[in-house]
């Protein structure tokens, strides 16, 4: 069981789609994958979509994510979070960390052809 980890770097910012669960199994292979990913640009957008469920592991991923982004002066924004991850962030109060918002394209803007 993994998490798959794609990057993407688009007007200047640093797009990160997660997808499968993120639990105490998942969380470490996570953590190596995605830390080195923050910081390259100003902003970080980690897009939670394909993400049904989070552990407090993934939690503890989460807060690392938010402290490499402080070291590194980098804006974190979390985007898709569905109801059930957005209810355990809400209720431990990491939503608190994060700029919180629906997709990317509400960071990155419309879409240009």
């Amino acid at each position: 069981m993994t998490v798959s980890v794609r990057s993407r770097e688009q007007d200047g910012v640093t797009v990160v789609e997660l997808e499968g669960e993120i639990t105490s199994v998942t969380s470490a292979e996570l953590q190596a994958d995605i830390l080195p990913l923050i910081g390259g640009t100003a902003t970080t957008v980690i897009d939670l979509s394909g993400v049904p469920y989070i552990s407090s592991a993934g939690l503890r991923t989460l807060l690392l994510v938010h402290r490499q982004a402080l070291r590194r002066q980098t804006a974190t924004v979390l985007v898709g979070l569905a109801e059930e991850v957005r209810f355990v962030m809400a209720a431990t109060g990491f939503l608190d960390f994060f700029d919180v918002r629906e997709n990317a394209s509400a960071v990155l803007g419309p879409v240009r052809e």
